[in-house]
């Protein structure tokens, strides 16, 4: 079976390769960027590891840093406009994963016209307005090299997963020094959020030769480092290692897509403003339990490439490991229930519903292995309430 596979143009991976923007942007004929950031990045002054490198190339810029934790359509409809109001012939997201997605449908809305919703799965396009260049400040996502956006409509409170061509950046600068000395929540967060994207990847009945290799490359990297990059945040070869493994990641969900995890995890963060990663984490190990007897030689592989499970464990021992693991790592990382993050119990119940409707409109739960019907859904964020084993 062939398998299309989606990238970056081009790709700048090392500490220290953000130094090198200007002569990526010259690559793709870029002259006048709009940055596309958030408020922490220029109040904390950490956007400057960008513009030096800009200003002394001579490039002529200009910043909008009007994004949010969770981008919304008022947010891209703004940056839209202001693109339009300008010469801008690139654009560069610069932050964690919100920035850049936010680049990336402005980047859309800017050539298209019409609503974000109008670009939601299964619809798409594949051009995009200009060149856009993605630079991650974390560890966690993966945006920088993959084909999706996920915008939340104010008007249905809706997270919306936008998966196409349009929404590929041109360029990735990945440089693991921008972040150097993240917070202990920002990281554990963040390296779930990688390692659900490869296992997820690893299990999609989407998946294929190309994206196995990068998504097994991850599971590895990710278990070997994840915590130590948490333990130990000036640790460069942890941070290294953990933004090699998030870009492995990225694309390897990209080629294969994400499957229930993603799903389910999309309305927790529209109705409760939980971070994407601090989701998919109270959700792994609810999720895989379920989903585990439907893949259990590649569930178990992933507990062999992490070392939770030994080469002589066979795979239901071996599979049995990995989720224990995820139980692990979530108690040593501190990852909170729904109610320990703050949701009220009645406001979790009342939209249970709501949510298991959301997760199937995304069609990314029909990439399980084992695919749920609404009313299995409904039962696992009850699951993920109780924190049941």
């Amino acid at each position: 079976m062939s398998a299309t596979i989606f990238g970056p143009r081009i790709m700048l991976i090392g500490g220290g390769s953000i130094g090198r923007i200007g002569e990526v942007l010259d690559k793709l004929a870029v002259r006048h960027p709009l940055i596309v950031t958030d408020p922490f990045m220029v109040s904390s002054g950490m956007i400057s590891a960008l513009i030096e490198p800009l200003t002394a190339a001579g490039v002529e810029h200009a910043v909008f840093s009007d994004t949010v934790p969770d981008p919304t359509t008022t947010v891209i409809e703004a940056g839209a406009a202001l693109m339009a109001s300008g010469s801008y012939d690139g654009l560069i997201g610069f932050g964690g994963g919100s920035p850049m997605d936010t680049a990336k449908a402005i980047n859309i809305l800017a050539a298209h016209g019409g609503r974000m919703r109008d670009y939601k799965v299964p619809n798409g396009v594949d051009t995009a307005a200009v060149p856009l260049v993605c630079v991650p400040t974390t560890a966690g996502t993966g945006s920088e090299v993959t084909r999706g956006t996920v915008i939340t409509d104010v008007e249905t409170d809706e997270k919306m997963l936008i998966m196409c061509l349009g929404a590929q950046a041109q360029a990735a600068i990945v440089d693991f020094e921008l972040t150097m000395k993240k917070p202990f929540r920002l990281t554990a967060d963040t390296g779930i959020d990688s390692f659900t994207h490869a296992l997820e990847a690893f299990v999609s009945q989407k998946r294929n030769l190309f994206s196995d290799s990068m998504a097994t490359a991850a599971m590895k990297r990710i278990g070997d480092w994840l915590e130590r990059a948490c333990s130990h945040p000036d640790d460069r070869a942890a941070r290294e290692q953990m933004m090699l493994g998030a870009t492995q990641a990225g694309i390897a969900f990209s080629n294969a897509s994400v499957a229930l995890v993603h799903g389910m995890s999309r309305p927790i963060g529209a109705h409760f403003h939980v971070p994407h990663g601090l989701s998919n984490a109270m959700l792994l190990p609810t999720v895989t339990k379920f989903s585990l007897e439907a893949a259990l030689d590649r569930y178990a592989e992933a507990g062999r490439l992490i070392g939770a499970a030994g080469t002589g464990d066979d795979d239901p021992a071996a599979a049995a490991k990995l989720l224990d693991w995820l139980y692990a790592i979530n108690e040593r990382l501190e990852v909170p229930t729904p109610a320990g993050f703050g949701i009220g119990e009645s406001a979790w119940f009342g939209l249970v519903d709501t949510m298991a409707t959301q997760c199937i409109a995304s069609g990314s739960h029909a990439n399980n292995p084992r695919i749920p019907e609404k009313d299995q859904i409904v039962e696992l964020y009850h699951q993920v309430w109780a924190a049941n084993r």
